[in-house]
């Protein structure tokens, strides 16, 4: 029998290989494109920064490469996308975007071990039970708590409320949620109503919205149907209320429509960049990278990079099932947001919501708590 060399016995042992592929999956295209390509930016930001920095996974030094997917904001592209990631070999991904598209895709990535680091917010995410959902941000049962605490706390004077979604799992259980909350304090919910995501069309829920006479509206829409939304009742002159919605309308787009109504607010637990001590670099590097600045969750796909790799390098590996089990375990460095670290089912343990109002240049933060 021959002789084998060192070298050949460590490359057997090693579990890094010469590449390893991260899956990137967000709408790339259509209305939710500018918040996907930007959390898709995050990424790319961070990747090119591991991988001048040299980082060693196992006795090799990582090369890290993205694998990107267009889910189309649609479940079914969504489920496509996913099974593509996997025959492409990723070892992880980051994504998606929706809670539509990230609950029925989490099964895919699970049965291939592989780790699900998503921004969804919808608390089905991590009720699946599966090993491999890790969320990036606080969930909407936190968030369904905060903006009924700064509605009572706010509009105290008002009692007459009109709640509308996007037809999305994410609006409607969001959506369900505070109408529970806004019962129990003895609120009026005179409106209730139900689209799909592309409904840019509001004259007729404009007109409902005046003839009932609804004081505050809360919306679990997306940040173009905000922009319609105003525009409608600005035609049936109703404008002295107040508008607050979910983390899908803080957006930089939004906010031509400050100063529209009474009050534009938004909930979110997407908290800006600005707002971490290692946000001002963040924001710097990826101006110049990128020529504009982070418009939604760059930020937290930025760590979500930068934390993955931190668990392939103490695992030694970029085997999908030892980046998920250092995943349970690791208290990430993040370099925006200090932190990352996750519960036994996924959530992430220092998530926080923010409450925001519109401004014409920026969304200005009011109040930030946990809301637990």
């Amino acid at each position: 029998m021959g002789m084998v060399s060192s070298s050949t016995l460590l490359q057997a042992c090693d579990r890094a290989p010469a590449t390893i592929k991260i899956g990137v999956a967000y709408p790339l295209s259509g209305l939710q494109a500018p918040q996907g390509q930007d959390m898709l930016n995050g990424v790319t930001l961070a990747v090119e920064e591991l991988n001048k920095e040299g980082l060693k996974v196992g006795s090799r030094t990582a090369a890290f490469e993205i694998v990107p997917g267009d889910d189309k904001a649609s479940p079914d592209t969504g489920k496509e996308v996913a099974q593509r990631l996997v025959d492409a070999g990723v070892v992880a991904v980051i994504g998606h975007f929706s809670s539509s598209i990230s609950v029925p895709v989490a099964p895919i990535y699970a049965q291939h071990d592989i780790a699900q680091l998503a921004i969804s917010t919808n608390p089905k995410f991590t009720a699946l039970g599966l090993s491999t959902t890790f969320r990036l941000v606080a969930n909407d049962d936190m968030q369904a708590k905060a903006i009924s605490s700064f509605c009572s706390s706010k509009f105290t004077t008002s009692t007459r409320y009109a709640i509308v979604n996007d037809g999305s799992n994410y609006g409607k259980d969001l959506c369900a949620a505070v109408a529970s909350q806004l019962k129990t304090a003895k609120k009026d919910v005179v409106v209730q109503q139900s689209y799909d995501d592309k409904t840019e069309m509001f004259d007729e829920l404009a007109a409902r919205l005046k003839s009932d006479n609804a004081e505050v509206i809360v919306c679990a829409l997306q940040d173009h149907q905000i922009l319609a939304l105003l525009g409608a009742l600005k035609k049936v002159d109703y404008t002295k209320v107040n508008l607050i919605g979910s983390d899908s309308i803080k957006t930089v787009r939004t906010l031509q429509g400050a100063n529209m109504v009474s009050g534009l607010y938004a909930t979110s637990q997407v908290i800006g960049p600005l707002e971490f001590i290692g946000g001002k670099e963040f924001v710097r590097k990826f101006g110049k990278r990128f020529g504009m600045q982070p418009d939604y969750g760059a930020h937290y796909t930025y760590d979500a990079m930068y934390v993955l790799a931190a668990a392939m390098h103490n695992a030694k590996s970029a085997k999908p099932a030892d980046i998920v089990r250092e995943l349970k375990k690791i208290d990430g460095y993040a370099p925006v947001t200090q932190s990352m670290k996750w519960d036994a089912v996924g959530e992430q343990r220092f998530g926080m919501v923010g409450v925001y109002a519109a401004r014409p240049d920026a969304w200005e933060l009011l109040e930030r708590a946990s809301y637990t």
